[in-house]
């Protein structure tokens, strides 16, 4: 693992997109990139979105502090820097769980679900709609749900249906290990219900202080998790000056040290 100088390792922070690393106010998006330009050296910066490859590829190009790897399409699509190229076990193992003929038999047993609309533009290996009535929703993941595949439903708008077992969480410690990225030095940052099975890895997390609902219920039981009182980019923030600097190789107690003053 490189380190930042001195002994201390890097930190990784992976983090989701709307609502979290781009959330908050203009302001404080501002003092969180600032945060992390200053210290770009020591620190993994991995975006894990449900947003696809070429849309991170743009926003990167925008962005003040461009992100080192870039985790998308809910887990299903993954590319490594400085170049975003695939990263071939990853593609291996993604490849293996998402039949050949998956979107066909996705097409053809939602067809029954004419309430549940088709999101214009996916990529990875995955189905999107969105859904507006929760039972219609349920009916249709059940349908899916006996085809073999997962079906992951978010903030009250988003049906994804992905291949069994991979949503961000699983494939975020695949590319951790391909990497040769320590667990233990990870922060994992979100606000829906899809950032939930990064919450679920073990790894120190925050869930930002506009986080939906439904995320807040689910993770109350997670003492890996710290609950910002913060929005977006300031939640982030909050959790990262916390958590960086602080190494400990039998790995973090968040509960307690993420809710002491920052380091």
């Amino acid at each position: 693992m490189r380190k930042a100088g001195g002994d201390t390792p890097r930190t990784v922070l992976a983090t989701d997109l709307d609502g979290t690393f781009l959330g908050g106010s203009a302001e404080q998006r501002a003092e969180l990139y600032d945060w992390i330009a200053c210290r770009r050296e020591a620190l993994v910066l991995i975006f894990v979105s449900g947003r696809g490859l070429d849309f991170m590829r743009g926003l990167a190009k925008e962005l003040p502090v461009q992100p080192d790897h870039l985790v998308g399409d809910v887990g299903t699509s993954v590319a490594r820097g400085p170049w975003y190229a695939p990263i071939p076990p990853l593609e291996q193992w993604l490849d293996s769980v998402w039949p050949a003929d998956a979107h066909e038999r996705i097409e053809e047993a939602m067809r029954r679900h004419p309430a549940l609309r088709e999101q214009p533009v996916v990529g990875g290996r995955r189905r999107s709609y969105y859904y507006e009535d929760a039972a219609h929703a349920q009916a249709a993941k059940q349908d899916v749900t006996k085809l073999g595949f997962d079906v992951l439903m978010s903030d009250n708008l988003y049906f994804d249906v992905l291949p069994r077992g991979v949503q961000k969480g699983p494939t975020l410690l695949r590319t951790l290990a391909a990497l040769d990225l320590p667990a233990h030095r990870t922060l994992v940052a979100g606000d829906t219900l899809n950032d939930l099975s990064m919450f679920d890895t073990g790894l120190t997390g925050v869930a930002v202080g506009n986080r939906e609902p439904a995320l807040d219920a689910a993770i109350q039981a997670h003492q890996n998790v710290y609950r910002s009182p913060l929005p977006g980019a300031a939640g982030v923030l909050d959790a990262l000056q916390r958590f960086h600097g602080t190494e400990d190789t039998h790995g973090f107690i968040p509960g307690h040290r993420l809710s002491q003053a920052a380091v």
